[in-house]
């Protein structure tokens, strides 16, 4: 007799949702088990799985907390499910997300299909030429804050599927395993890294601001990357006016705007000779300030534009700085590319779209990093660091393309 469930799960979408699991990696969450562990037994532990989401007997384990260390000294805490769990987070997500990414505003970038930070950024940069002010809105603790109780308002207007309600609710639920072990409960806020959570927040954050902006002022221009969020306007006191909406707005929706890094910035360049400050912004890793460009046919003038921020730049550097690259003496130079080029190739993909050479003090960097690793490998030129620049040159001619920086900033001879 063929076994009947109570909820109709596609064996075919849970496969499909371990792939994508597989493909984005990830760390172990709190039962240490990686990838390369569940495959072990791929076939049972899927088969587990698809069995007890179907009976509605699935419940998630708790998130282990992961704290990053933020620019400011504070932290911030990233969740990090199973993998059995991230790739039920991923069925749910894959049925859930074609059913509310139609809605969804043209003007939100974040974690949507063919959409991306970059694309974010250039439209912003665009907006500010054409409007004088901007709202770098800042809202506190968006992940640690999400208010349950309106998620699942927003989410049960999109469907009525019982199992998809059922588990979305058991994830918002599940507690953080801090990592001293101790377990904390959750009666808000939806864990910054699982999978579900960022449909979970432009969903929530689509009618808590995306819709509601285009109601209330449908004159203003913004760009939304999940909560990161710029608002565009002609004046200063039009600027005012839309800031006092929105906290308000997010106020009634139980979200506190941080009025503390909350701005509003005056886009200065060459025909913008105003006073006003401030008159730069971050988004998404990139600085907007007035800067010097050349024209096609000859001199220059000053617009406003968007480069590599220096707290990204700071960040990058002790990333570069962690590899020790000159004291991995035991690699070859093809050992070093194979590690660090996906991580420059990437940098140089997203930073590199907009005033790329602001990011090439970087990239010189690596290259002293690697004349440090010649100099410390070879004793010829353990003393002469114009001989080791020499070296670097001539294997770059040879070789152009074993580092992936090197398109960008190939090392001279000194």
């Amino acid at each position: 007799m063929k076994e009947s469930k109570p909820f109709v799960l596609s064996k075919e979408i849970v496969w499909a949702a371990y792939k994508a699991v597989k493909s984005n990696d990830g760390a172990a969450g709190v039962d240490g088990e990686s990838i390369a562990e569940f495959e072990r037994d791929l076939k049972g532990n899927l088969y587990k799985l698809w069995n007890r989401m179907s009976s509605g007997s699935y419940f998630p384990p708790a998130v282990r907390a992961v704290e990053i260390p933020k620019s400011d000294g504070r932290v911030r805490t990233l969740g990090v499910p199973t993998v059995a769990d991230r790739v039920a987070q991923t069925v749910v997500k894959l049925y859930l997300e074609p059913e509310v990414e139609q809605i969804f505003h043209r003007d939100s970038y974040g974690y949507r299909p063919k959409r991306s930070a970059v694309d974010a950024v250039g439209v912003c940069q665009e907006r500010c030429w054409r409007n004088n002010w901007v709202i770098d809105l800042d809202i506190r603790a968006f992940f640690d804050t999400l208010d349950h109780e309106l998620v699942m308002k927003a989410v049960r207007f999109h469907t009525e599927v019982p199992w998809i309600l059922l588990y979305i609710e058991r994830w918002l639920k599940a507690p953080l395993q801090r990592p001293d072990g101790t377990l904390e409960k959750r009666d808000h806020g939806s864990p910054q890294g699982s999978a579900i959570s960022p449909l979970l927040a432009n969903l929530f954050m689509h009618y808590v601001f995306d819709a509601w902006m285009e109601r209330t002022f449908p004159e203003v221009l913004f760009e939304r990357y999940c909560d990161d969020v710029v608002v565009h306007c002609r004046t200063e006191g039009q600027g005012r006016k839309v800031l006092d909406a929105i906290v308000k707005r997010l106020a009634e929706c139980r979200l506190e705007v941080n009025l503390e890094k909350t701005r509003i910035v005056y886009c200065k360049d060459g025909r913008r000779r105003g006073p006003h400050k401030p008159a730069q912004f971050d988004f998404l890793g990139y600085t907007f300030r007035q800067r010097v460009n050349k024209r096609k046919r000859g001199g220059y003038f000053v617009s406003f534009n968007p480069a590599i921020s220096d707290a990204e730049r700071k960040r990058l550097h002790r990333e570069v700085r962690a590899w020790h690259l000159r004291r991995r003496t035991g690699q070859t130079l093809n050992d070093l590319a194979r590690d660090i080029n996906p991580e420059v190739r990437g940098w140089i993909g997203y930073y590199g779209c907009y005033f790329p050479y602001e990011l090439r003090p970087l990239l010189r960097r690596i290259n002293q990093h690697l004349v440090g690793w010649a100099q410390r490998k070879y004793k010829r030129l353990h003393c002469r660091p114009d001989r080791a620049w020499r070296y670097l040159a001539n294997v770059a001619r040879r070789d152009p393309r074993l580092f992936a920086h090197w398109s960008v900033t190939p090392p001279v001879a000194g």
